[in-house]
């Protein structure tokens, strides 16, 4: 059986002269091109948390290492692959051995981090890559756009997955599935109607909710909106600048619908599973989210994060599966390119066997290993086998037509489109400036510190439009917000006060530092958000803390029952949803969790405080 066609590409190093060397500020200058990243002038992918790059075995093991750089749904499968590679005649062709080891940094962060012409920011060179697959082709045109074409190579596809609609299964046969076709217009009259599912003839279920992820850092959020771009034209194919700056009033009542834009599904699916697990069934939470494929099957698998399954790890389903929509005007493929770097650390035994295993995962051996993780092969001969079957939520005839990606100048133009018209903001943040932030975090700075400069980099993202406050918490202090808190700006439209409102943030290294009154913060702003929330915007409330509540009033139980009112089946017009972050290791990790899930909201792991700056940018992504 003839093996899927792939070009070999001539390695070329990335020069030395284009790398800065400056490590140590790494870290600060992703936070800038991240923030750069929302005007479209660049964009990431499916991010982890905090922009960390994660797992490999690096046992020595006499072999010459070659490591993958993969977004977290495809790390089981290429450890598969790799294992599969050891046996074939790829490697026995080598000069020596060779072992494949894939680490978990998403697409996003690694094309921040290769445009950025710094090292790979790990402290250990073992974990540096010479393969990077990225979800989608995208990602490696903006490097070679935005860095040296030399450094990615030409990237060739082994496997795919389209962009779909995963709709819990009841509210999916509310709209006619499986029978009926369903396209991004019919979701559309959804959103723009104030019946919302009444006008399906379920009321109770409240109005239609769509999570989308951040276009700016995620291939799937990029993906919908050019599909939406695509429905309004009438097209499926041959789509234009044009064709994106005449769907801007369908997509800004698309985006309407929105709940908040999460920096990765994962983070979306994770909360609709634990929902979905206590008996709500989530529709208090999300009606359709925009995914990929593989991430839906992971979903009813049970693994609702796509991360990596350790041995004896059991998966449990929901008990409420996705069904995959494919919209009827068509959907746009991830096509998971793979490609040898050209970077200077990556050495030529290293490229050698990272072009064999290029080579290997066109075979029919690596091809059939793919379904078996929820990924399509490239060769068609391939059977899908059974987890492409209803059983599972999909059809493996669909999409019935395939969208072409387009041209780099049309998706800058959607990017820019989206910044324009994304769902407004209200967002009010809570930073803990207990004693224990005078801590030191590592790098030169304290943890208040670090969560200054995280916040002041946030308001980059903000337009003028959106509202935006900011209170600092601790005891022995009083503002107009009331008593342990001090209101350095109340939630109002930011206009041009970004830099005025970075000053201020400034100045909390100044304020008194004493106890932890958390849970009475956390009341406070609720009722502050609760009290102005709008149904056409996102409301929210950040909250950073590095320590346990040390002097509320009131309990966490009461603060659930407070802030869970309007969670609830239908789950309001204008829901307030908290996004916690558990800053350090004395964090109460446990209790942020749950103030997060009682709202709909995300947590955020901020366990090593230097990462504070790229915690911050992966939260501010949802807004």
């Amino acid at each position: 059986m003839a093996p899927v066609p792939r070009r070999t590409a001539a390695r070329s190093p990335l020069p030395t002269t284009s790398r800065r060397g400056v490590r140590a500020t790494l870290a600060i200058a992703l936070v800038a091109v991240a923030t750069v990243a929302m005007s479209g002038c660049t964009f990431g992918g499916d991010t982890v948390d905090g922009g960390t790059v994660e797992g490999g075995d690096f046992v020595d093991d006499g072999c010459t290492s070659v490591v993958v750089a993969t977004s977290s749904e495809k790390v089981n499968m290429l450890d598969a692959l790799a294992a599969a590679f050891k046996e074939s005649p790829e490697h026995e062709a080598l000069d020596e051995c060779a072992t494949v080891r894939p680490v978990n940094v998403s697409s996003g962060d690694a094309t921040r981090f290769l445009t950025s012409g710094e090292d790979w920011p790990d402290e250990d060179a073992r974990r540096w890559p010479t393969l990077w697959s990225p979800a989608s082709t995208v990602w490696t045109e903006r490097v070679a756009a935005a860095a040296s074409a030399s450094l990615v190579g030409e990237p060739v596809s082994f496997t795919h997955t389209p962009v779909v609609f995963g709709v819990p299964e009841t509210m999916a046969k509310a709209l006619g599935w499986p029978g009926a076709e369903i396209g991004i217009a019919d979701l559309e009259k959804l959103c723009a109607d104030p019946a919302g599912w009444g006008s399906v003839g379920k009321p109770i279920w409240g109005s239609f909710k769509i999570s989308k992820t951040n276009p700016n850092t995620s291939t799937t959020g990029l993906s919908a909106i050019l599909m939406q771009s695509y429905e309004a034209s009438g097209k499926t194919a041959d789509l234009t600048a044009d064709d994106v700056a005449a769907a801007e009033e369908f997509s800004r009542v698309f985006e309407e619908c929105v709940i908040h834009y999460g920096d990765t599904t994962g983070k979306v699916l994770s909360t609709l599973y634990d929902e979905t697990q206590n008996g709500s069934g989530g529709s208090g939470y999300v009606s359709a989210v925009a995914l990929e494929e593989t991430s839906l099957l992971n979903y009813n698998q049970g693994n609702p994060d796509s991360h990596t399954v350790q041995p004896g790890e059991t998966l449990t389903p929901p008990k409420e599966k996705l069904v995959a929509v494919y919209p009827s005007g068509g959907s746009i493929w991830s096509d998971n390119p793979v490609t040898v770097l050209g970077a200077d650390w990556v050495t030529e035994a290293q490229a050698t066997a990272g072009e064999a295993f290029i080579d290997f995962l066109a075979t029919e051996p690596a091809q059939r290993i793919l379904p078996e993780y929820g990924f399509r092969p490239l060769d068609e001969s391939v059977p899908l086998g059974d987890l492409f079957t209803e059983q599972y939520g999909v059809d493996p005839a669909g999409p019935a037509i395939t969208l072409p990606r387009p041209a780099v100048d049309v998706v800058s133009a959607a990017l820019d489109q989206w910044t324009q018209i994304r769902k407004p903001s209200s967002v009010l943040e809570v930073i803990d400036i207990s004693g224990s932030m005078d801590d030191p975090i590592g790098d030169g700075r304290s943890k208040l510190d670090g969560a200054i400069e995280g916040a002041q980099a946030t308001l980059g993202h903000f337009r003028s439009t959106d509202e935006v406050g900011v209170w600092a918490f601790t005891t022995d202090v009083e503002s107009a917000a009331g008593k342990n808190l001090i209101e350095l700006r109340g939630v109002s439209p930011l206009g041009s006060e970004g830099e005025t409102l970075r000053s201020s943030i400034a100045d909390l290294r100044y304020a008194n530092r004493q106890g932890t009154p958390l849970y009475d913060a956390i009341a406070a702003a609720y009722d502050e958000m609760i009290a102005r929330a709008e149904p056409g915007r996102i409301n929210a409330i950040v909250v950073l803390s590095d320590g346990q509540d040390t002097d509320s009033s009131i309990s966490i139980d009461s603060l659930i029952t407070k802030i869970g009112k309007s969670s609830g089946e239908g789950g309001g017009d204008a829901p307030v949803r908290i996004f916690p972050i558990a800053y350090g290791e004395g964090a109460d990790t446990g209790a942020l969790q749950r103030i997060a899930e009682a709202t709909g909201g995300q947590w955020f792991d901020a366990s090593d405080p230097a990462k504070i700056d790229l915690v911050f940018a992966s939260v501010i992504n949802n807004f």
